[in-house]
Order: C-alpha cells, then sequence, then structure tokens
C-alpha cells in the first residue's frame, strides 16, 4: 500500500477511537467537565499531562529547531524539561490543596478580587489561544502533506474532530482521550528513531546512537560527519553555538517559568483524588515526557545529516521524491538563482519572508513563479523547520506504515494539547467569567451549555491563528510560555509563599508584566510598530522575544512586591488560607471548596 493509503487507515483508526472514548467518557455536570469528576488515577493522569504537555511543538518542531540550530536549540530542551520540574515540585501539589478548577479561580480567590480574576482570566486566554494557534498549525501541516489537502482545510479538519471530543466529554473526555493519544504519540515518535538509529550506526537506542559511529565502515562518529557537513556548507558547527549567554539563559528560564503558569498543565492536577496523587502524576509524566525529550535531539541529528546527503550539490532532477511532496504544498522551495540546475544549500534567507507561488502548487519546473527571491544571498533553498520529523522516515526511505504512523502521531500531539487548551479558554470564560462574576446564580446546568458554546467560540478563533500563525511552530509556543511566564507564574509563587502578598500588588505585577511582553512581542517579533521587522542588533540586553519572558517577569516581580508593600495587607482569613495550603500534614483530602 502507498503512504496515502496507510494514512487514511492509521488516521482514520486513531481518530475513530478519540471519538468513540469522548462519547464513553462524556461529561454530565460541571465538575466532570472541568476536572474529569477528580477521581483520574495518578498513572492515568500521568499519561494525560504528558500527551498534554508533548504538544505539536514537542512532537513536530523542537527536533526541528534543533536540526537547524544546533547547539543553540538545547535552550528548549533546558527550559521545558527544567520547567515541569519546576512546576511539579513546586507548585502542583500546593495548587491541588487549594482545591480550585482553574488557574484563574485560584487568583481570584486567592487575591480576594474581581479584577485579579478578570485579569488572569484575560491573562489565561491570551496564552490559551497564542499556544493553540502553534497545534492547529502542526495539525494543517500533517493533513497537507498526507492527506493532499491545504493547510487551511486541515486546520479546519482538525478543528471539527478536537470541537467534537472537546465540547462533548469536557476534561473527563479529553483525559481518556489523552492517555490513548500519549500511546499513538510515543509509538510514533519511537519507532523511526529506533529503525533510523539502526540503519545508520547499528545501534537500536536512538540516544546512543546518536554519538555512534556510522555503519559504514569509515569509523566516523555521527556528530563528526554533522559537524563537517555543517561548515563545508558554511554554517557553524552543529556542535557549537552561537547564540548569546545571556540570549540562552533568559530563554531557558522563560521556558522554565512560562511552563510553571500554563493555566492548561496546572488544572491537570485538579483531577485527581488527593494531593498525593498530585505528585505521583507528577512523577509519571515527568517519566514518560523524558522518552520523547532524550529522543528529539537524535531525530534531529539524523534528519539533518539525511537531508544534506540527499538533497544538496544534485540535480534537481536527482532529488529525491519527498523534497518534491513538500515542494508541492510549499513547505520546500529552490530556486535556481546560478542557473547551474544544482540545488545550493547554505547559510541565510533564499527568500525574503517565505516563497511566494503561482499557485497553490509548484509541481512543474517551468511553473516556478518566485516573487520574492533574496538577492543578495547565495543559499537556493528554502525548508521549513517543522517537517522535519514528518519528512524524517521519508527521507531513510522507511515503509509506507513507518511514514503514516508519525502522521497519526504528530496529530494526536496536537490534538491532545489543543483540546486541554480549549478546555482552560472555555472554563475561564463560563466558571472564572460567567459564574464567578457576570451571573453567580446561572445553573449547573447553564453553565455547563456556557462551557460548550464557549469552547466552540474558542475553536474558531484557534482555527483562525491556525492559518495565520505569527511563525512556526515552536516559535509561536515558546511566545505563549513567555506570556505565562510575565503574567502568571509571580502571582501564582507569591499567592503560595507570601503571606503578605495583596490583590493591588498581584493586579499590578500581572497588567504591567504582560504588557511589557506583548509590546516587546508585538515591535521584535510581528514588527507592527516598523515597516521591516527590527534585526536580532536591536533586541534590549540582546535578549530575543522567546526570551523577554524572563525579562517581563522580573518586571511583574518587582511591581507586585513594590505596590504590596504601599497598600493595606490581605484579610487574616487570606493569610491563613495561605498558610493552610503549605503544611503537608492533614493534606491527604484537598478542601475542594
Amino acid at each position: 500500500m502507498d503512504v496515502q493509503t496507510w494514512t487514511y487507515i492509521l488516521v482514520g483508526l486513531t481518530f475513530s477511537l478519540y471519538i468513540g472514548i469522548a462519547i464513553w467518557s462524556r461529561a454530565g455536570s460541571t465538575k466532570e467537565f472541568y476536572v474529569a469528576g477528580g477521581g483520574v488515577s495518578p498513572l492515568a493522569n500521568g499519561m494525560a499531562t504528558a500527551a498534554d504537555w508533548m504538544s505539536a511543538a514537542s512532537f513536530l518542531s523542537m527536533a526541528g529547531i534543533i536540526a537547524f540550530s544546533g547547539y543553540d536549540g538545547s535552550v528548549y530542551l533546558m527550559g521545558w524539561t527544567g520547567g515541569y520540574v519546576l512546576l511539579a515540585l513546586l507548585l502542583a501539589p500546593y495548587l491541588r490543596k487549594f482545591g480550585k478548577f482553574t488557574v484563574p479561580d485560584f487568583i481570584g480567590d486567592r487575591y480576594y478580587s474581581n479584577t485579579a480574576r478578570l485579569v488572569a482570566v484575560f491573562c489565561a486566554l491570551l496564552v490559551s489561544f497564542t499556544y493553540v494557534a502553534g497545534q492547529m498549525r502542526g495539525v494543517g501541516l500533517v493533513f497537507s502533506r498526507f492527506l493532499e489537502v491545504d493547510i487551511n482545510t486541515g486546520v479546519i479538519i482538525g478543528m471539527v474532530i478536537v470541537l467534537f471530543y472537546a465540547v462533548l466529554g469536557g476534561m473527563k473526555g479529553i483525559t481518556y482521550t489523552q492517555v490513548a493519544q500519549y500511546c499513538v504519540l510515543i509509538f510514533a515518535f519511537m519507532v523511526p528513531a529506533i529503525f533510523i538509529s539502526l540503519q545508520m550506526t547499528g545501534n537500536p537506542i536512538p540516544q546512543l546512537g546518536m554519538g555512534s559511529t556510522l555503519n559504514d565502515g569509515s569509523g566516523t562518529f555521527l556528530l563528526d560527519k554533522l559537524d563537517g557537513l555543517s561548515t563545508q556548507l558554511g554554517f557553524n558547527a552543529y556542535t557549537d553555538g552561537s547564540k548569546s549567554m545571556i540570549d540562552v539563559f533568559a530563554i531557558t528560564l522563560a521556558l522554565m517559568v512560562g511552563t510553571a503558569g500554563l493555566p492548561h498543565v496546572i488544572v491537570r492536577f485538579f483531577t485527581v483524588k488527593r494531593v498525593k496523587d498530585a505528585r505521583k502524576s507528577a512523577g509519571y509524566a515527568l517519566l514518560l515526557i523524558a522518552i520523547l525529550y532524550t529522543t528529539a535531539p537524535a531525530i534531529a541529528v539524523f534528519a539533518k545529516t539525511n537531508m544534506i546527503d540527499s538533497v544538496v550539490d544534485k540535480t534537481y532532477a536527482e532529488q529525491p521524491q519527498w523534497l518534491k511532496n513538500y515542494e508541492d504544498i510549499g513547505l520546500i522551495a529552490w530556486t535556481d538563482k546560478n542557473n547551474d540546475g544544482v540545488v545550493q544549500y547554505g547559510p541565510g534567507s533564499a527568500f525574503i519572508g517565505k516563497p511566494a507561488y503561482d499557485g497553490d502548487k509548484r509541481t512543474a519546473l517551468g511553473a516556478r513563479a518566485v516573487t520574492n527571491i533574496n538577492p543578495a544571498n547565495p543559499n537556493e533553498l528554502y525548508v521549513d523547520r517543522d517537517i522535519m520529523v514528518l519528512a524524517n522516515p521519508e527521507i531513510a526511505n522507511l515503509p509506507g506504515w513507518v511514514i503514516a504512523l508519525v502522521a497519526a502521531g504528530a496529530l494526536a500531539a496536537a490534538l491532545s494539547t489543543a483540546a486541554g487548551l480549549l478546555l482552560v479558554i472555555s472554563s475561564s470564560v463560563s466558571h472564572d467569567l460567567i459564574k464567578k462574576v457576570v451571573n453567580p446564580n446561572i445553573s449547573e446546568k447553564g453553565e455547563l451549555m456556557a462551557a460548550r458554546l464557549s469552547a466552540v467560540a474558542a475553536v474558531c478563533v484557534a482555527g483562525y491563528f491556525g492559518i495565520n500563525p505569527p511563525g512556526f511552530v515552536a516559535a509561536v509556543v515558546a511566545l505563549a510560555f513567555g506570556l505565562a511566564a510575565a503574567s502568571f507564574f509571580p502571582a501564582i509563587i507569591l499567592g503560595i509563599f507570601y503571606k503578605r502578598m495583596n490583590k493591588e500588588g498581584a493586579v499590578a505585577g500581572m497588567v504591567v508584566g504582560i504588557t511589557a511582553m506583548l509590546l516587546y512581542m508585538i515591535k521584535y517579533k510581528l514588527g507592527w510598530f516598523d515597516a521591516a521587522l527590527p534585526s536580532s542588533d536591536e533586541w534590549w540586553f540582546g535578549i530575543s522575544p522567546e526570551g523577554f519572558g524572563t525579562v517581563a517577569m522580573l518586571i511583574n516581580f518587582v511591581v507586585s512586591l513594590v505596590v504590596c508593600h504601599f497598600t493595606s495587607p490581605p484579610p487574616q482569613e487570606v493569610q491563613n488560607i495561605v498558610e493552610n495550603i503549605r503544611i503537608p500534614s492533614g493534606a491527604g483530602e484537598a478542601t475542594g471548596h
């Protein structure tokens, strides 16, 4: 069977499984919709948390950005992995003991203020919509390649699927669907990695294969070969970094503390019965996440080496079919700048922006009307970073079922995280905005209906951002982490560990922090204030937009503490609550009020 047939079979089977689970576990109450009834086992919650955490950015884009950035890409590994440890050890047990459904609910009650709640709702919506844009783009990429539809149509298909089980099942349906999605995505990630590691080095363990010698008899280490290929083409050696130390530190810290403020991950710790179960599920999730995160660098090395070997310095007529498959949907582009018929690849952009096509596909040499060539750069090849994991088994000539399996895994990763984010959006609107502020007397049935309608509206907005994203998947997701770091992390940390922290300080800190991050992101990532996108030479302190969440977080902390000390302390009962949630004794059952 060909790849497309295998894709229809595997994607159809997995989607049928997800929909069947959603029907079986549909939510009948607001507690089931928001926190799956609070009765999920630690192992199941650990698997669901891992699936929620390992989004399209982890599955598709992280290996891609490491492949193209080399050593510099390690900031994503350090930041996201370290952030999860920070969340599991520092925040999850205390938030679970507090017993609230959502992060805005925690902030609204801890800071005894509907103003604080509304600011938190705004921040949760902003973070979630930024994050979900990356997931929907990932869905569109997979569908466009393997089902031969354009990216926009792929996004719409993904919207319909995720809307079905998110709206019907709520957190209960999402949780058990994510257990299945974790199994699918990790199997899909590991199988090609093992095959290619065996193929290139003879070692079945990808993490070891990356540092092994090639099995071509040359005795050359794989990383040494990739270093040599990179320098021959004019790049830095793959194992050398080019980012400044301050930017590496800022991005890593922003990703870490942003992780600890992500509302769709935090809410997972409310779905278990007891505080100790929250700790157990965090431990399970960390182990399950580590399988993928330790494999991603190996996949990056395999894919980059095979891509250079199979494409560079060969004529267009000699190019493998996989390149032309991705070229047809606009994720790879080549223009023969020196008219020698050979594909030249090197540093810098072959095009100004992304390639512009004369029509949806470019299947014939004569139809290659590219209108935005970069004449100042000799590089002739544009490769979308997000395709490296998808293309990896094709580049290595693996069987069709393996290629289709990766497609199913990528969809599982994107849809699992998108579902969790949609639930955060819907619960922020229905529970934190409507129930707590607008209409406190709303019935449970009315609140459940509001949650489902909010999810419908949210998926439409998410689809728009998926069709018009501000960058490749990992960059979009990194910005979401920066927004979470700038807004939620200081409010949560100070809310748990500092009794004197009051509502005025928390509100001022969140507003100033999120505003600083938004302005920096708009100027240096989206370029709204300038005719052209500012260069990296203009970054403040040499810190990229992905790392500016660290600066915005520090601004939040300073503003919060200064305002706090010039205003009245919180009521004594609030200080007693803060004292209580940090006491381990008697913490077996959460208060749940």
